[in-house]
């Protein structure tokens, strides 16, 4: 049988209810009690502490019905049985003065109109009484009510304490807007995820200070000795108008006091949050970098402007970035190609959502090794520019199957370049990598030949400008180094590099996507683009500091194995080969190179090409080294 004091409503839901109901009905009998006994002390007061004749409490008890409910009323109005006290700040204590200096006002008046009416024996209390009492009743109204804060937020630490530990000792490094609003966050959940013990900030005015009673101390030089000092177990960092380079330097200084590190999103990242994301995410390696992301010029992309643009490989790591990147350009519609179709479809729908029809977005699913299909979507779009994306990209893969390397890099090239000039399009760019330059395998003597193809074509003056972007690894990118190793410290380790030594160029996804996308609106046609990316990494350096990042000791909690160069690998790659060098030139982006095309012999192009269709995994080397001499396979 439904029990009827429950109403239909669930048991959990009636005992909240009750909960909050016994709540507020309890702060309404501490208002009544504390506007009765108000009047009553401030009486006492105005009388210097002097007992009060009859007639004085005769007065106080006649008003005592009508001023109650006044108070009590207008407290209500201005919503102050309906606030969630545990989270009260000034605009709730605003509110409480607001309503005590009307409901003083509004009780004056009546006892006026009701002393002169006979209601009452005295028209109105000595001016003071009144005072004085507004004093104490929004004094202690709100003192009740950031008693019950504190109370409420001390019960909840402790049973958070029981339940999960003292709560970490926090260092946040920035004592201005985005450090004030960390602590914020971390005081509304009663510091049970982690308490601010020290603010760090370079700001020399900030030393010494305090910031809600946090004690700022030192620039970020000294954050290894104050972490040390103030036993800090986590460092937030809260600096998000920071350039990439100065975040970098102060993030390397936080590793190495071995606290467990997170970050304020970015000014950028801020801007494109939603309402529900955190404030605060772990550290990634991306935000280790040593040198500033280079970004975009807006007037040399307006070249996408109500365009069609057509991404092979669109569903990719960095063919989805270039999608993303492109879209914020006003094409008219872009066209993801791909064979996988998951990837696409999420993409798609991602940017959908972005865009709400401001630019139109397809998935084609298809390869670029079939011509047919090439040419079927490309009649179907007629697009302006297409970026090639398309490609196998694993090298330990590539050598156990040379063949399909051939077919979707050099040949998916070759039909996807063709395709271009067949159907008009205006530019055309593929990406190529830095393992290209004197390479030691198969999957970048391929990618050699895809440069050579798209200066074969640029040099028939089809009316298609070709051009290529030559990266170096891309941090986070599908099969890359960084995913590896996050996936095997999740499993424990050992984390395995290949050699001690060894060292590779890194950009980030967004930058190899807006590499790709500037190289289109400044490419005359034919050239390599090659990005300044300051001086190579340690991979053994880079694990260290991702086991770091991840909350673990390099070498004792986590081990790193050295395990030997794999086939075609090898310790160190280069960004140009020694006949592109004399003629490197910056564009006006001083962080891109541009690499004019170097002399070869179309002919012998052709007649490789002709070969290495009916290339197999016995002879496909030679007939690569044909192609690409320098290849030291």
């Amino acid at each position: 049988m439904k029990n009827i004091f429950y109403s239909g409503k669930s048991r959990e839901e009636a005992s909240s209810f009750f909960t909050v109901a016994t709540r507020k009905a309890t702060i309404i009998l501490l208002d009544v009690l504390i506007v009765n006994l108000a009047f009553f002390i401030s009486s006492f007061i105005v009388r210097e502490f002097q007992p009060l004749s009859r007639i004085w409490i005769d007065a106080l008890i006649d008003r005592s019905l009508h001023t109650t409910v006044l108070f009590i009323l207008i407290y209500f109005l201005f919503g102050l049985y309906d606030s969630l006290w545990e989270y009260a700040g000034l605009h709730e204590m605003a509110r409480c003065v607001t309503a005590g200096i009307i409901a003083t006002v509004l009780n004056i008046a009546a006892d006026v109109i009701l002393g002169q009416a006979g209601f009452l024996t005295v028209t109105r209390l000595n001016w003071s009484v009144y005072f004085i009492s507004l004093f104490l009743i929004v004094g202690s109204s709100g003192g009740v009510r950031i008693l019950y804060r504190v109370v409420r937020r001390t019960k909840k630490a402790h049973s958070a304490g029981a339940r999960r530990g003292a709560g970490k000792r926090v260092m946040i490094i920035g004592a201005g807007d985005m450090g004030l609003t960390i602590l914020k966050e971390l005081e509304a959940t009663a510091f049970s995820i982690g308490k601010p013990v020290v603010f760090v900030d370079d700001n020399p005015l900030k030393a010494g200070k305090r910031v809600d009673g946090i004690p700022i101390k030192g620039d970020c030089q000294k954050i290894p000795e104050l972490a040390e000092k103030y036993k800090v177990d986590e460092i937030i960092y809260a600096i998000p108008s920071a350039t990439p380079q100065r975040k970098s330097e102060i993030l390397k200084l936080a590793i190495q006091t071995g606290c467990s590190l997170k970050t304020s999103l970015s000014l950028q990242e801020i801007t494109e949050k939603s309402v529900s994301e955190p404030t605060i995410r772990n550290v990634e390696i991306t935000d280790l970098l040593a040198r500033p992301e280079v970004l975009l010029d807006n007037n040399i992309c307006s070249y996408l402007k109500n365009q069609t643009i057509v991404v092979t490989g669109g569903g990719g790591s960095i063919g989805s970035e270039i999608c993303t990147q492109v879209a914020r350009y006003g094409p008219a519609k872009v066209v993801i190609f791909d064979n996988y179709e998951n990837n696409a479809f999420v993409l798609k729908n991602k940017l959908d959502r972005k865009y709400q029809g401001k630019v139109q977005f397809f998935i084609r699913i298809g390869s670029v090794q079939d011509p047919k299909r090439l040419d079927e979507v490309l009649s179907e779009f007629k697009p302006s520019v297409m970026f090639h994306a398309a490609a196998h990209k694993h090298v330990p893969l590539m050598e156990d199957s040379p063949c399909e390397a051939v077919k979707n890099n050099i040949f998916g090239t070759y039909n996807t370049a063709k395709a271009a000039i067949e159907h008009n399009v205006s530019k055309f760019v593929i990406l190529s990598t830095d393992k290209a330059v004197n390479p030691t395998n198969v999957m970048g003597a391929t990618k050699r030949v895809t440069e050579l193809i798209i200066q074969y074509f640029e040099r028939k003056n089809t009316g298609t400008h070709f051009a290529a972007v030559r990266f170096g690894n891309v941090l986070g990118s599908n099969g890359s180094v960084i995913p590896i190793f996050k996936e095997q410290i999740a499993n424990g380790g050992p984390v395995t590099v290949t050699h001690k030594d060894i060292t590779r160029y890194f950009m980030t996804i967004p930058e190899a996507a807006q590499l790709v996308v500037q190289a289109g609106g400044i490419s005359k046609g034919g050239e390599i683009f090659v990005l300044d990316m300051g001086e190579p990494v340690s991979i053994t350096s880079l694990a260290e500091k991702i086991i770091t990042l991840s909350g673990y000791k390099p070498y004792e909690e986590i081990k790193i194995e050295f395990t030997g160069l794999r086939p075609g690998e090898k310790l160190y790659e280069e960004l140009t080969l020694a006949e592109e060098e004399s003629e490197m030139q910056l564009t006006a982006n001083n962080k891109i190179f541009v690499l004019p095309p170097v002399e070869f012999d179309s002919k012998k192009l052709e007649e490789g090409l002709e070969k290495l269709k009916e290339a197999n995994r016995h002879n496909v080397r030679d007939l690569l080294l044909e192609l690409v001499p320098n290849f030291n396979n």
